[in-house]
């Protein structure tokens, strides 16, 4: 009976972390990588940057994938997903979306979930504007916002940051502007930022590597492209009526203007806050971030 029952229990638990990996092709012949974890409803994952891989946000997504079938991958350009040439024929934020719908295509899926955290917040409000019929549930965590009011807002970061975090930002980002691109360099300017980002500084470690993977080159194509383009989603997710999902931290890097911005334009939106939370929820509220976004994919 031992053994049945500890085979029971390995099936189970393989099968809520059952991960698989893969490529699709875009429309340019690019690869996109991908893994996929867990069993049921699809959400895709978009993570923040622009210009990072996908990494951060595998336990996030195993933590998901206890109750759905999640699924993150690496932007052009980032991780896995390599490019020949990195400009502006290559990225923008139409290829990506593009992209996006070419992942669905290949998984074979009709319709998915989708959450977009920080930056990827913004690429699924965008995608949301283009292929609105492939998403059921959207969440927006720590978005980047609907348009660019962001550039127009205070600059939250130097604002969670003390004088000596600030002058140590300062110092390598001097560094990297000479020419340092080292990975010292990288986690030195990453330790003086991370505490901006977390509300419980023990998470500060994690942040600061997880900063030092940027690609500063998509990062500037991105924000050109996005200023190039006048980015500004309001119009058309102003008839976006299937449910949204807002959700940030109080004391986030992110305005919590820019969510209620949001919140006003999806016809069908909640907004939380989160107390004593930033830019991570799943890091500095953990048990809310999670049972509010489960509850409402599941409602």
């Amino acid at each position: 009976m031992k053994k049945i029952f500890l085979l029971v229990f390995l099936m189970v638990l393989g099968n809520t972390f059952a991960q698989t990996e893969g490529y699709s092709t875009n429309n340019d012949s690019s690869k996109t990588y991908y893994k996929v974890f867990g069993k049921g409803e699809p959400l895709l994952i978009i993570n923040g940057g622009p210009g990072m891989n996908s990494n951060g946000f595998e336990s996030m997504a195993k933590t998901l994938a206890e109750t759905q079938e999640t699924i993150i991958y690496d932007q052009r350009g980032t991780g896995n997903s390599k490019l020949a040439e990195l400009d502006s024929k290559t990225i923008s934020m139409k290829i990506m979306a593009d992209d996006i719908e070419s992942l669905k295509k290949h998984l074979k899926i009709k319709k998915w979930n989708i959450l977009g955290h920080s930056f990827g917040g913004m690429l699924a409000s965008y995608y949301a504007t283009i292929y609105p019929n492939s998403i059921n549930k959207l969440v927006l965590s720590s978005s980047g916002g609907i348009d660019l009011t962001l550039l127009k807002t205070e600059n939250l970061i130097e604002r969670n940051l003390t004088k000596v975090e600030k002058d140590s930002m300062n110092y390598w980002n001097d560094k990297i502007a000479k020419g340092d691109t080292s990975h010292e360099a990288r986690l030195g300017r990453g330790r003086a930022l991370a505490p901006a980002y977390v509300y419980d500084q023990k998470y500060v470690p994690i942040i600061a590597e997880r900063l030092t993977q940027g690609n500063s080159k998509i990062n500037g194509l991105l924000w050109d492209d996005m200023q190039k383009i006048k980015f500004d989603c309001k119009a058309k997710l102003k008839t976006f009526k299937n449910p949204v999902l807002i959700i940030q931290g109080k004391q986030d890097v992110i305005s919590n203007q820019i969510g209620e911005l949001a919140n006003k334009t999806f016809p069908n939106s909640k907004l939380i806050l989160l107390e004593n939370c930033r830019h991570y929820g799943w890091l500095d509220a953990k048990e809310k971030y999670f049972t509010d976004v489960n509850s409402f994919l599941k409602s």
